[in-house]
């Protein structure tokens, strides 16, 4: 074990910070506090990974057009990655083609796991080394490989920027047309039936199942940037409908189409942006296009005040067609994705073309090393099935995937069933009576809904997932509770207001965005894609019934109108509670012992036995300087203690000032 004093050096040498490591080493636990750019610094004058093995193939792998330089040299001897590109060959292997929000935890978990791999690689075969120096070595090579992986997340280019900015767009117009129908009821066509007013927003998600089924075809077909503007020119064609409707059936065909473009996006944005962007940002970028949505339901409430009113509107309508136009002036500048190219043509120089852009690449050899990745991802995440029913009938039969399957569907029917967007959609009708202005209320709603959007990105690096989910449903359960006894009388109207808040607080704290998170998190790679599509489509049924239904169950269940979610939120405890696994996934050292069981079959690790020796004798002069350095500071009586020494008031003061403290 290292002394208090040693670690201590260490520490001082590369810095030290608030951001805590940890890293596994030999069965114990080493924990290192450290500046980022004091330690890049140090890092790149030790050698960064250039310093530690390589990784060679033990055969090429047997995958379709691969690049043959990714496993082969030009003398014919079997090519090396650097501990780095192999480490970004496990995240394009392990992280789903998907932008998922909160994705993030599982990327680290994968890097940390696999810097630990490589660490442990780095000293197995150095029997000469002390406990001490295999531990430092080993802290050190894990050190330098996981800031390496995580320098992707730091490589934003211009057109990943714009591809983020017009897919986040697609989201925001989902988020928008999710609250547009909220306030306007009374104003648009006065004297239109309960009916017809349920049709038109429950049309919304007749489109979504649909455009979802329709997105996935397009997006193989068209490529991801010829659907994502066929997505684009659907929204325009519906907002203009929207916008110049003749009456209630126009409203209602076009809330159809948006609903459509809207189902067709929830499906293809995650996987533009997953397939465009590194695998260490596409849980940020999933983040992003959440935002994007909940934000968009935001400036649906705020837009309400000035044009929820008579003559006035179309102009909330609007909204919808000159942001597409906005994204169609932008068209220009999308790229497409490198994955889906390369699947059509390994050989493609426009899929080369783009992935240098993306990255921000400078050498061939480089772009050739991230097709190599794209390609080896692609094929550990491709599906033997065709058909999607053929996908679902191979994970029924598999018990553990069976088991995955059931508790993220009932997790989907549960989400909408638990009357989410019942607010979302009527929360303006709902607060007549309970509040002197229902929009203020909605508008208070949709505030919180984006701030609990953001706050439970801290709490899903913390807490596991069925926690989250029985933490959810129970906070929801007594929320309805509450929504209920007030509107019989038994609290203040004003407590109705809060309890909806808090209502939407629970959701996204859970209901919200776990049933998509254990889809990418828990499923192979294979499976992520049907398993993904096929809670989308269920999700947007339900999605249907809820929009159709609750008018009705508003006007006759009156103050006990979220009495069956109330019901559904308490059986998805009681699931939760008993049937559902817990889906957080495993530790960085559970995925560490399998990502060596499984590197150790397909290449072999050829440690740098004299650049490592080189840069333990760095290591070591370092660590005398600094010694040294640090007892003569201390002869010298400057040497920084980390706090000011009290001065005695000897009665003369150097400059006449106050004494010193």
């Amino acid at each position: 074990m290292k002394s208090s004093k040693q670690t201590d050096e260490e520490i001082r040498l590369l810095g030290d910070s608030s951001r805590q490591y940890t890293v596994a080493l030999g069965g114990g636990e080493y924990n290192s506090l450290v500046n980022r750019a004091g330690r890049s610094a140090s890092i790149g004058a030790l050698g960064g990974t250039q310093s530690l093995g390589t990784f060679s193939f033990i055969q090429p792998p047997q995958v379709k057009g691969l690049p043959k330089s990714y496993s082969v040299s030009a003398d014919g001897t079997p090519s090396y990655l650097t501990p780095t590109q192999m480490g970004r060959q496990e995240l394009y292997k392990e992280v789903p083609f998907q932008a998922v929000f909160g994705l993030q935890r599982n990327v680290r978990s994968i890097s940390q796991a696999f810097a630990l791999t490589a660490a442990e690689m780095e000293v197995h075969d150095s029997a000469d080394l002390t406990e001490e120096e295999r531990s430092a070595r080993m802290s050190r090579a894990s050190m330098f490989i996981l800031d390496e992986l995580e320098f992707d997340a730091n490589v934003v280019t211009i057109p990943l920027v714009f591809a983020i900015i017009v897919a986040a767009t697609c989201q925001f117009l989902v988020g928008y047309n999710t609250g547009v129908m909220n306030a306007p009821e009374k104003v648009v066509f006065p004297g239109h039936s309960t009916l017809a007013w349920s049709l038109a927003v429950a049309g919304f998600a007749v489109g979504g199942p649909l455009g979802a089924v329709f997105g996935g075809k397009m997006a193989d077909q068209r490529g991801r940037r010829g659907a994502l503007l066929i997505d684009t020119w659907t929204f325009l064609v519906g907002g203009l409908m929207q916008t110049f409707a003749l009456d209630m059936f126009t409203i209602i065909a076009a809330r159809f189409i948006i609903g459509f473009a809207s189902g067709f996006s929830s499906v293809l944005v995650p996987i533009y942006l997953g397939e465009l962007a590194p695998p260490s940002l596409r849980g940020m970028l999933g983040t992003i296009t959440q935002f994007a949505l909940v934000v968009g339901i935001l400036v649906a409430n705020l837009f309400a005040f000035p044009f929820a009113e008579e003559g006035k509107w179309r102009f909330l309508f609007a909204v919808t067609p000159v942001v597409a136009i906005a994204q169609l002036l932008m068209s220009p500048l999308l790229l497409e994705s490198p994955r889906w190219l390369l699947g059509r043509d390994p050989k493609s120089l426009k899929a080369r073309y783009i992935i240098k852009s993306l990255r921000g690449l400078r050498y061939d050899h480089e772009v050739e090393t991230e097709v190599g990745h794209f390609m080896m991802g692609g094929a550990a995440q491709q599906q033997d099935q065709k058909s999607q029913l053929g996908v679902l009938k191979e994970m029924w039969s598999q018990r553990k995937t069976r088991i995955l399957l059931i508790s993220s569907l009932v997790l989907q029917m549960g989400q909408q069933f638990s009357g989410i967007n019942a607010v979302f959609y009527y929360s303006t009708s709902f607060f007549e009576g309970v509040i002197d202005n229902p929009m203020v209320g909605t508008t208070i709603v949709g505030a919180v809904n984006v701030l609990a959007t953001y706050a439970v990105l801290f709490l899903m690096d913390r807490c596991g997932r069925r926690t989250l989910i029985l933490w959810s449903a129970a906070g929801m359960f007594f929320s309805s509770c509450v929504i209920v006894a007030t509107l019989l009388g038994y609290f203040e109207k004003l407590v109705a207001l809060v309890a909806v808040n808090t209502y939407v607080i629970f959701f996204e704290f859970g209901l919200g965005p776990i049933p998509w998170l254990i889809v990418a998190e828990m499923f192979s790679g294979k499976y992520v894609a049907v398993a993904m599509a096929t809670s989308s489509q269920l999700n947007w049924g339900c999605n249907f019934v809820v929009g159709l239904v609750f008018p009705y169950m508003n006007k006759y269940l009156g103050p006990f109108s979220f009495g069956p979610f109330a019901a559904v939120l308490l059986g998805i405890f009681v699931f939760a509670a008993t049937l559902l696994p817990e889906t957080q996934g495993s530790t960085p050292e559970q995925l560490a012992r399998e990502m060596s069981r499984t590197l150790s079959q397909s290449v072999v690790y050829n440690p740098n036995v004299e650049s490592s020796s080189q840069i333990d004798q760095e290591w070591r002069k370092a660590m005398e300087q600094l010694q040294q350095e640090e007892d003569a500071e201390r002869k010298a009586g400057t040497y920084d203690y980390g706090f000011q020494p009290i001065e005695h008031n000897t009665g003369v003061e150097a400059g006449g000032g106050a004494p010193a403290v």
